[in-house]
């Protein structure tokens, strides 16, 4: 038992310091480089209401991104989209805040249709199962309704 427990300190040890290292894996640096070359940037005017939408493909086909939707008269949603396209649909989970000073982040799907060279976003009924919220299955996602319509736009 003696013979095993400076093993054991020695394993402690480097599993410790190699938990903390703080430096970038490779592949992330990687990911960052290609970033700017794949994004493509939208914009969207509803009256008064304007959307940015800037989207990230990524080799594997998975989509990151961001969304900022200015509403006049509701304050302003902002976050990350994370999904890929099933066809000509993207599929994103929007994580958001509403509002500089609100500190609740909400998740919900999102589904944009590519026609035209624009995205639609759609307008589709939600359920919410275990923590998560999703498009109900067998009800279909009316992109007529939605009240953006994004145009391709230079990124910033």
């Amino acid at each position: 038992m003696k013979t095993i427990t400076p093993y054991l300190i020695a394993l402690f040890f480097s599993t410790l310091f190699a938990c903390s290292s703080t430096e970038k894996p490779k592949t992330e640096i990687s990911a960052t480089k290609l970033d700017s070359a794949n994004m493509k940037c939208y914009t969207a005017v509803d009256g008064t209401d304007t959307a940015k939408l800037s989207l990230i493909t990524a080799k594997d086909g998975k989509i990151s991104g961001a969304l900022l939707i200015n509403y006049l008269e509701k304050g302003d949603s902002e976050g990350t989209l994370l999904g890929k396209f099933k066809g000509d649909t993207l599929f994103v989970d929007y994580t958001f805040k509403i509002g500089a000073i609100n500190k609740t982040i909400y998740k919900n799907p999102l589904a944009f249709l590519k026609k035209e060279g624009k995205l639609f976003m759609g307008v589709g009924q939600i359920e919410t199962y275990l923590g998560k919220s999703s498009f109900v299955k067998d009800k279909p996602i009316n992109f007529e309704r939605g009240r953006f319509i994004f145009s391709t736009s230079p990124c910033p």
